[in-house]
């Protein structure tokens, strides 16, 4: 009975994420955020369906630009990266016992530039890593936050992933 109550409050938590609004304001800096609460001059914003992405078909592949047409775009504009995401640990995702390292992998897109610089705030504290795959150590049970972005040699931020929260809990063993 207690893992039927489990399964339908769990189903609840999931139908309330997908079902979410998400919202987007600029700070004092000119940074673009985005966040699933509101905040304080953030306008709400329309996600609209989820839809499937699909491969270039031929027809499209076939008036791709040359080469040397993309080499002269691409000094036009400058670099961007199109996503950064935590992709371990998930949100909400509840590790156990995991005797204080944490696996972290982030998904960005495009790679890592060479010169620019990943930093992770895990609850609330700045730390540089190295790269899109590392660990944390002395990562104890309870709840954690973690957040990253990625700087160019410049320190200037490129982009900003979304918050993280996520849980961990540790078996005890009771001695008698």
């Amino acid at each position: 009975m207690e893992l039927r109550a489990l399964f339908i409050l769990l189903g609840f938590l999931v139908a309330n994420g997908a079902f979410a609004d998400a919202y987007k304001w600029t700070d004092k800096d000119g940074i673009v955020h985005y966040s699933d609460r509101p905040e304080p001059g953030s306008e709400r914003v329309d996600l609209g369906p989820a839809t499937p992405s699909r491969p270039r078909s031929p027809a499209t592949a076939a008036s791709s630009p040359s080469p040397d047409e993309e080499a002269g775009s691409a000094a036009a504009k400058p670099f961007s990266y199109t996503s950064l995401e935590i992709s371990a640990p998930a949100p909400e995702q509840t590790l156990w016992n995991i005797e204080g390292i944490l696996n972290v992998s982030l998904a960005l897109n495009p790679a890592l530039q060479p010169n620019h610089e990943v930093r992770v705030y895990f609850d609330g504290v700045a730390r540089t890593v190295e790269g899109t795959s590392f660990q944390l150590e002395e990562v104890y049970r309870g709840v954690h936050n973690i957040q990253a972005e990625v700087l160019d040699e410049t320190g200037q931020l490129m982009i900003r992933s979304l918050p993280n929260r996520f849980y961990v809990q540790q078996n005890t063993v009771r001695f008698r």
